[in-house]
This record gives structure tokens, C-alpha cells and sequence, in this order.
């Protein structure tokens, strides 16, 4: 890329073109990304600045083309109204790194699963057990987040196939 968008240092569109750029000289161009991406280049251009926030088919779009599937994920849980409040935004590590985290979020399955039959024998959540059950709601989270993570991980670098990034 020959001159670098100071004014877009900090927008995830734009370092995510930025990076598919390492593989693909194309998207050194705005005008040649917007055209691949099959939107307007002064919109693209929008969009990287933080003029305009883009429309999620824009984003499923550029998620493909630069082949960062994390964009649809942080899209979803910076932008998006719905799920803003309801997304975590995840983080792609290294490989090693993202396995490490699974397992160790797994840890302790069995004991979350015998503290949930015990919790959950009487059909009932006692305000006693309460704590207990947030910290299996916790741990529950703590999975669901790394899990998706490594599954963004195999998306992006094995090519492993997700239709719903």
C-alpha cells in the first residue's frame, strides 16, 4: 500500500484490507477492494474513515474478500443494536494459543455439570444457589467466547467452512 489512510489508523475495515493486502496486492487499492467487495469506493471509503457505519452485507462482504471472518463478529457485537448487548467480540490468537484457552475453559466441565444437576434437581434456582449458578453462567461464557474463537481461527486459516462467520 503505498500511502497509509491516517485518518482510518483505528478502523477494523480498514486494517482488516490492510492485512488481506499481504496476500492479495489488490486490495492496496481502495477503488480495486471496493470493486472485489461490490460496493461503491467512496462508500468503502466511508466506511473506513467512520463516516458511515456499513450495512451487515457489507461487512459479510468484506469478511470474505479479505478472508477475516472476525470482522462479522465484531461488527455484531461493536455496531450491531441487537447484539451489542448479546455478542462477545473475540480475539484470534495463534493457534497453540486458542487451544490452550479452550482446554483450560474446560477444566472443569465435570464439576460445573454436577453443580448444575444439584442446582437444577428440584426445577427450582434457590436464592442460595444463585452465585453458584452465575459462576456456571460465567464458565459457560468463558467456552462459548474461546470456542468461537478457535472456530474463527480454523475459518480463516484452514478454510474450514462457516456460512454464518
Amino acid at each position: 500500500m503505498g500511502k497509509k489512510a491516517t485518518k482510518a489508523a483505528d478502523n477494523m475495515y480498514y486494517l482488516a484490507r490492510c492485512e488481506a493486502e499481504n496476500s492479495n496486492s489488490d486490495f492496496s487499492s481502495r477503488e480495486k477492494a471496493a470493486e472485489i467487495i461490490g460496493i461503491d469506493r467512496t462508500r468503502l471509503a466511508r466506511i473506513e474513515l467512520d463516516t458511515i457505519a456499513p450495512y451487515p452485507e457489507e461487512v459479510k462482504a468484506m469478511a470474505e474478500a479479505y478472508n477475516t471472518p472476525e470482522l462479522c463478529n465484531s461488527y455484531c457485537a461493536r455496531e450491531c443494536p441487537l447484539g451489542r448487548d448479546s455478542v462477545k467480540e473475540v480475539t484470534i490468537d495463534d493457534f497453540d494459543r486458542l487451544a490452550l484457552k479452550v482446554l483450560g475453559s474446560l477444566k472443569d466441565i465435570d464439576t460445573l455439570r454436577a453443580s448444575l444437576i444439584a442446582i437444577s434437581e428440584d426445577g427450582v434456582i434457590e436464592e442460595s444457589e444463585q452465585e453458584a449458578f452465575q459462576d456456571i453462567l460465567d464458565s459457560l461464557e468463558k467456552i462459548s467466547v474461546n470456542a468461537k474463537a478457535l472456530q474463527l481461527w480454523a475459518i480463516k486459516n484452514i478454510r474450514l467452512k462457516d456460512s454464518e462467520f
